[in-house]
């Protein structure tokens, strides 16, 4: 379905990058905390695949997307290519810069071969849009071996907000699918934006927090909280107009603070290309550490305390 916003969204877009269709674009371990409360690696593998059809206004994962369908086959070399080049793990993320379950973007004829190559991992992360749970998603569930987790994105509950993202969905589409998904077995991670445009940085704060619980009580096990970042054409012609600012560092922390002590879910703050979000060189490796640490942990250490700047 086409919208009114995306031949604007479109238009402001820089270039693509070239990609090679029989290559991952990007793939590393990271660690992350598990439900058990332990650190474990986690292999993650960026897909190279079909630009997603739905053209969210602060999104720019299309950057790392192709025109057109990748063949049968290539997600499973793409996922061969990766796995002879990390180390072992016992997770695994799949992101493919839009929905797993797009059928243009991840053939369903490679679910089984996927699965496959996916045998040793105890639980498979896989992101997909909302309104694409079904049938596709359960039949690879049943073909793989491990735990089925998919990824939301969510982004904020503010129902004006979420309407001006263009992502095409309601509160209550990521709601029922949630339920969907419980229902079957299949566990749930969310993606929250911290201030998309619409909200000042108070604002930000607030809603992000209420979204997390929101999600939290949507039965979510894993709540990620993401920056919204410049960069894909669109936020940036705002930023130039006035209308946008990225968030803070200190925003995302306060998150953080707020969350982590009451939520039941792991709370996690996305910490790619953090730096351009501080204010103040002098304290920032002190916060990201921080971050770092309430993201292992799940607990809140102490405040930075900066000499050169007013945050504290």
């Amino acid at each position: 379905m086409t919208t009114d916003l995306d031949a604007t969204v479109l238009s402001l877009r820089p270039a693509k990058r070239r990609l090679d269709p029989s290559r991952p674009y990007a793939f590393f371990v990271e660690e992350e905390r598990a439900p058990s409360g332990e650190v474990e690696p986690v292999a993650t593998i960026f897909l190279t695949n079909r630009e997603c059809p739905f053209r969210c206004t602060m999104c720019d994962l299309w950057r790392h997307t192709l025109d057109d369908p990748v063949p049968i086959g290539a997600i499973p070399s793409q996922i061969d290519y990766a796995l002879g080049r990390l180390p072992p793990a016992r997770h695994i993320k799949l992101y493919n810069s839009g929905s797993f379950f797009d059928p243009l973007a991840v053939p369903p004829d490679d679910y089984e071969p996927i699965a496959r190559r996916l045998e040793s991992f105890q639980t498979v992360i896989v992101e997909n849009h909302p309104k694409l749970c079904g049938d596709r998603l359960l039949r690879f569930r049943d073909a793989l071996r491990g735990e089925l987790e998919v990824a939301l994105g969510l982004e904020t509950i503010h129902p004006d907000v979420l309407a001006q993202l263009n992502k095409q969905m309601t509160v209550e589409d990521y709601g029922q699918a949630a339920a969907w998904l419980q229902r079957h077995g299949i566990a749930v991670r969310t993606f929250l934006l911290l201030k998309p445009p619409g909200l000042d940085e108070e604002e930000a704060v607030t809603w992000a927090v209420r979204s997390v619980e929101y999600a939290r009580e949507a039965g979510s096990r894993c709540i990620a909280v993401i920056p919204t970042r410049l960069g894909n054409g669109y936020l940036d012609q705002l930023h130039r107009d006035g209308k946008f600012a990225p968030p803070r560092l200190t925003s995302l922390e306060r998150v953080l603070e707020q969350c982590l002590p009451r939520a039941q879910a792991r709370v996690f703050a996305d910490l790619w290309d953090l730096e351009q979000f501080s204010d103040c060189p002098t304290c920032f490796p002190q916060r990201r550490r921080r971050l770092e640490s309430m993201n292992r942990r799940q607990e809140v250490p102490p405040p930075v305390e900066c000499p050169d700047c007013e945050q504290s």
